[in-house]
């Protein structure tokens, strides 16, 4: 490449928007979307080659809470194009590859929002500043190996941890069922230098209202988070322009939650765990309908007054793409929140969202 074409890269990056638009009836436990109307995850991405070597990448993300407005910098990353054997470096900002949909921007997403998994364990969607290294191997499946050395500020639970507080490692595998199906398996682990509770301030400090709590930090930290996801897609021919029918889960294995000085309480937790089970088919090339059932394991409280919860959700979905630019979509959302002192309450949220892509628009992951 020529030292012009890198100047003509350098004045003309690819910039795209995402809008994403709301009115909800209710709240979901550790939601990003408030009551009422709201603005969502709304986006404004620049990116470019920088050289023959480098590729450049800002994704800025504006939310709206009620009357208050946040201006987030989520991801600004340099990541290396030409280096050998199947590798790749990226350093910065970025989404972790931790699970399935953790590295894929939101509005890429089926539902109105990430599962209550993802919500309690992940603050819906964790990025961070730290380094990742990654491989593909040249194989006939598809494998990738990756690690990643983060910041942890999101993950930490702890006011003075370690400067590196979170690694990751994640294996990818995926290969072709036949001409119209294929699958994609993934493990992951998230060491958490930072995620053991120490030490509390007071009878409710552990987010004992966390149901209207909009922070991007994880809900629920720990020492170990362990993940398993399997993804099936399925389309005629493998063409999914016109009807296509996908299937995904997920488990996530929390431990390590709290120091073993508060192992004595029979009701301080050890192990919680999280899970989805979702089915979206799209029966024409302008509707959708999907179904997504989760859990997702937690608690309040102090040491002296541990209280388990539990956080359950069933979603339906049905959604209108006018283009592959943009969707509306209704979503009714059964909720029931359970609290080991407060017994079970249940509630019926209903959401209508818009999201509305112009510009530059990447490839969606698999």
């Amino acid at each position: 490449m020529t030292s012009s074409a890198f100047a003509n890269t350098l004045s003309n990056p690819q910039i795209g928007v995402v809008l994403d638009g709301y009115y909800q009836d209710g709240e979901r436990n550790n939601s990003e979307r408030s009551e009422g109307f709201g603005l969502g995850h709304t986006e404004l991405n620049m990116s470019a080659n920088i050289d023959d070597k480098f590729f450049g990448s800002l994704t800025t993300v504006i939310e709206s809470h009620g009357d208050e407005t946040e201006l987030l910098l989520e991801e600004a990353f340099i990541e290396t194009l030409a280096l050998p054997y199947g590798l790749n470096v990226r350093a910065g900002r970025f989404l972790s590859d931790f699970g399935y949909l953790n590295n894929q921007h939101m509005h890429t997403d089926s539902f109105a929002e990430r599962p209550v998994a993802y919500r309690t364990f992940l603050g819906s969607h964790y990025y961070d500043d730290g380094v990742r290294a990654s491989i593909v191997l040249p194989t006939d499946m598809y494998i990738k190996l990756g690690v990643e050395a983060l910041s942890g500020g999101k993950m930490s639970s702890v006011e003075d941890g370690t400067t590196v507080g979170v690694y990751m490692a994640n294996l990818k595998l995926g290969n072709d069922f036949s001409d119209s199906s294929s699958w994609q398996f993934g493990l992951s682990y998230l060491r958490n230098e930072n995620g053991k509770v120490s030490e509390f301030e007071d009878d409710h400090s552990h987010d004992s209202d966390h149901d209207h709590d909009h922070s991007h930090a994880a809900a629920i930290t720990g020492s170990n988070l362990y993940g398993a996801d399997f993804v099936w897609k399925w389309a005629p021919d493998g063409n999914y322009k016109y009807s296509n029918l996908t299937l995904a889960a997920e488990y996530m294995l929390l431990d390590g939650v709290v120091g073993s000085e508060y192992k004595d309480n029979a009701n301080s937790p050890d192990n919680l765990s999280a899970y989805y089970v979702s089915g979206v088919y799209r029966f024409n090339p302008s509707w959708s309908a999907g179904v997504r059932y989760g859990e997702a394991e937690s608690y309040s409280g102090s040491p002296a007054h541990f209280h388990a919860m539990n956080d359950t959700e069933m979603d339906l979905m049905v959604a209108w793409d006018a283009s592959h630019f943009g969707t509306i979509r209704a979503q009714y959302s059964r909720v029931e929140n359970q609290e080991s002192h407060k017994g079970s309450e249940t509630d019926n949220v209903f959401t209508l969202q818009y999201t509305m892509t112009f510009g530059a628009h990447g490839a969606h992951a698999f």
